[in-house]
């Protein structure tokens, strides 16, 4: 497309992001229009033509999209651990398509690597690191793999030219980690049998004297302890493991301290939330997701680790990519402290994002999450038929409708479901212990009272009706 028809095609686009955006202010409006998959499939074009359907295909396809799609950016959707929409780093990630660079070196991305660079050496400031690297990620996930290979490297720096034998080796986490450490233990060999998970106590924390005592069950077993992976947020109750009891124990036992916080990491700009990730800084190693708490479009998530060598040696397959990497460049290029060669440039849109709203505004943005979380778990308190399942510290909050002489998990199941088919509050369905619990996560800046108290009558109505035998409308 070039000229008036790429005009016209921009303007189209253009209304169409106005009206996502503008819906999200729309009382009323559903979150989505929920169908089962055979059923969407039936009114969907899904096919690939052998020819093409020409341009003005694009907008009516971005119209079927933006119809069946989750409306994200709605204040009522409290499902994941993310929501809403940050204008900034929309216009980043508009941007970073637009120029469509890869981070691997300096010359093909001189401006995004130094911004990257500048986001890395900020979030080393905050975590408390006064020396070290790292490196943007596609996520928690991605993270936590890079925590423990650099664990591995630690206490093995041949491994990556010669192997690696994981069998004898250990890693520890805490009963209620991210799945995403099973995939670690497969990815840096030491198998999910070598994933040793600790018990937690009853706000769902890493208990330190459970660790120790598996750090000398497996000494005892003539295995090798290498790697602990703290979490700072939990899940499902967005619990903070005790990072600095914790950290005692690994640098006791020469043992690498990971912390997972992709999902509580945010909390450190507050002072005054600050102190659920104490002892941060004696940590080995911490990813932190900007795309969760922060609002960044997914995805934007960051590795640090004080140790730069080690990051090195885990990335150094890097060096054999002679038509990339030179040696006039070895200290800028920032594909070689990446696991990956090509990989988009997501530095754009926290930097705008950051420049826009600084500390202070990121600050305040947890403080009002945390204090509409508190007025959530109040509105659940003071309803007769709800119940708070777990302590909360967090923007996490766990609760069910409760009823005598109902199996509490069938009912809360139902409820759930039945508001998922309503379409109009997205909230999950957890598991803690043998309990189902609704999950209602406050992330999106749109999130007010009264949309919590919309949240609080919605389960209290459907829980009347199905104890009332009404059949659901949806």
């Amino acid at each position: 497309m070039r000229g008036t028809e790429l005009t016209q095609f921009l303007d189209g686009l253009i209304e169409r992001i106005d009206s996502y955006i503008q819906s999200s202010d729309e009382p009323g409006q559903k979150t989505v229009d929920f169908l089962n998959a055979e059923s969407r499939r039936k009114v969907t074009d899904l096919s690939l033509p052998l020819e093409g359907n020409g341009s003005q295909s694009i907008l009516d396809d971005i119209d079927s999209f933006l119809r069946q799609c989750v409306k994200t950016n709605r204040p009522e959707f409290m499902n994941p651990l993310w929501g809403g929409l940050n204008i900034a780093g929309f216009a980043g990630e508009v941007i970073s398509a637009l120029t469509n660079q890869s981070m691997y070196t300096y010359e093909l991305s001189p401006i995004a690597t130094l911004i990257e660079k500048a986001i890395i050496e900020r979030m080393m400031e905050i975590v408390g690191y006064g020396d070290g690297f790292g490196t943007l990620t596609t996520g928690g996930s991605n993270g936590n793999m890079l925590g423990m290979l650099c664990a591995r490297q630690s206490i093995n720096p041949l491994s990556s030219l010669d192997g690696f034998d994981g069998s004898k080796h250990v890693a520890f986490v805490s009963a209620e980690a991210h799945y995403s450490t099973l995939m670690s233990a497969n990815v840096i060999g030491i198998g999910h049998q070598n994933l040793v998970k600790v018990s937690c106590d009853s706000r769902g924390r890493m208990k330190p004297q459970s660790l120790l005592e598996e750090i000398n069950r497996v000494i005892g077993s003539d295995r090798i302890p290498f790697c602990i992976i703290a979490t700072s947020g939990t899940t499902v109750r967005g619990s903070f493991d005790p990072i600095r009891e914790l950290a005692t124990i690994a640098h006791d036992n020469n043992i690498w301290l990971h912390v997972d916080a992709a999902w509580g990491g945010s909390c450190l700009f507050s002072k005054r939330h600050r102190y659920l990730m104490d002892g941060i800084e004696l940590a080995d190693s911490v990813c932190w997701d900007a795309h969760k708490m922060m609002g960044l479009p997914l995805i934007c998530s960051v590795f640090l680790t004080k140790h730069k060598s080690i990051l090195r040696a885990v990335c150094a397959h890097g060096d054999a990519a002679h038509y990339l990497f030179h040696e006039d460049s070895k200290d800028v290029d920032l594909g070689r402290y990446s696991l990956q060669c090509g990989r988009r440039n997501d530095s754009l849109k926290l930097w705008i994002a950051w420049r826009e709203i600084g500390d202070a505004g990121w600050a305040r943005m947890v403080e009002k999450y945390c204090e509409l979380s508190d007025y959530l778990e109040n509105l659940v308190i003071e309803n007769e038929h709800l119940s708070m399942m777990s302590e909360r510290k967090w923007s996490n909050i766990c609760f069910r409708f409760e009823a005598d002489g109902y199996d509490l998990n069938e009912l809360n199941t139902e409820i759930r479901n039945r508001m998922m088919r309503e379409g109009i509050h997205l909230v999950s369905r957890s598991n803690i212990g043998d309990d189902i619990v609704i999950r209602a996560v406050v992330a999106n800046p749109l999130i007010d009272e009264e949309v919590l108290r919309s949240l609080i009558a919605s389960v209290e109505r459907h829980g009347k009706e199905i104890i009332n035998q009404i059949p659901s409308e949806f």
